[in-house]
């Protein structure tokens, strides 16, 4: 009989174990293989967007490293697709590594950061890490913290109105928590008879910029606030990957299931501090998940060093060719200001060269 046993990539490393464990939860070992090599991607990436960032190849940048555990396993499990009978996703700027695990080309966001006119999420108008993709039902990210809570429940409302499984996912820091915007949510979502099937995520790194979370927080968890408002909740270790993945799935079997709100807090990291305003160095003392992850597939024998050393090899040499075509692809022009500042309006044909609005 013909040898069955699964390998990972070309130098078919065999998988020795059928699932990798995290206290009493597991996760088949292929799958995990297959989060480990995103995982190495979207890091290489938002790496080399730093390094863009101080090279003058970009001019600002922010993003995940090190939630990269968390949002894989968030990535991996959308129900993706457009309109209401999918999910919606209201994200911040740290979920680089959810569009990645979604299907983002590496090379879309290498644009957003280097701003061509070739960037499909803004056409060079927005930071990096702020997508937007109207297949994916992933509305555009805003820098100004926490409004996309609020806006949760509009997608929300609607999903509940037509049926259906499809829920809305909002994402946001721990920080952000403290805007009248997540109180919102909590109040729209929970409304006794009106609930709505929203997975509140909030990704808590222990920082608000450089404000401590310890000095800013009177209760012990975040999700403690839903309690008020009947929202059931889980705190989670975000940098171990089984138990995120464990997490999420119940969080959103809970929302297709009931039509109610659940939260869940992912504790994790914040590798290179808050943004290239704040130097973007490589913070020692922070967990890195991805280590914790390569630590257990090594352990679990899944790994070894020749293949991790050629799964990284490979991730950078993507994002080396993706930053080179990047880099000679055009830039926005003056005239591109115009295009798709506002939809198309029947007063168009009265002001043909006013795109500011209605006069």
């Amino acid at each position: 009989m013909p040898d069955k046993t699964p390998t990972f990539g070309s130098e078919g490393v065999a998988l020795l174990v059928p699932e990798v464990r995290s206290g009493r939860e597991t996760l088949p070992a292929e799958l995990c293989l297959d989060i480990y090599r995103l995982m190495v991607r979207s890091r290489a990436m938002e790496e080399r967007m730093i390094k863009m960032s101080k090279s003058g190849q970009g001019y600002f940048w922010i993003g995940g490293p090190g939630e990269e555990a968390f949002n894989t396993c968030l990535g991996l499990q959308v129900k993706k697709g457009q309109g209401p009978a999918y999910d919606y996703l209201h994200l911040h700027y740290r979920n680089s590594a959810t569009l990645v695990a979604m299907g983002m080309p590496l090379i879309d966001a290498i644009r957003q950061m280097a701003m061509t006119a070739t960037d499909p999420h803004s056409m060079g108008r927005n930071f990096p890490g702020h997508f937007a993709c109207r297949e994916w039902n992933v509305l555009p990210i805003s820098s100004v913290v926490e409004v996309q809570f609020v806006m949760a429940p509009g997608t929300a409302l609607v999903q509940k109105r037509q049926g259906g499984d499809g829920i809305t996912i909002v994402t946001g820091g721990d920080a952000g928590t403290a805007e009248g915007d997540f109180a919102s949510c909590l109040i729209w979502s929970s409304r006794p008879g009106n609930e709505l099937p929203v997975l509140m995520i909030v990704t808590n790194n222990g920082w608000g910029i450089s404000t401590p979370a310890s000095t800013q927080h009177g209760e012990k968890h975040i999700i403690d606030r839903g309690k008020a408002f009947g929202i059931c909740g889980e705190v989670v270790d975000g940098n171990d990957v089984v138990a995120s993945w464990h997490a999420i799935r119940r969080g959103m079997d809970y929302c297709r299931r009931e039509r109610r709100p659940y939260m869940i807090e992912a504790k994790v990291s914040r590798l290179y501090g808050h943004s290239s305003s704040s130097g973007a160095q490589r913070v020692r003392n922070e967990v890195d998940p991805l280590d914790v992850f390569e630590n257990k597939l090594t352990g679990a024998g899944l790994l070894d060093t020749i293949t991790i050393e050629h799964t990284r090899e490979e991730a950078l040499a993507e994002v080396e060719a993706a930053v080179e075509q990047v880099l000679n692809e055009p830039m926005p022009q003056p005239s591109d200001v115009e295009k798709h500042t506002y939809a198309p309006s029947p007063v168009d044909v009265v002001y043909p060269e006013d795109y500011t609005g209605l006069p």
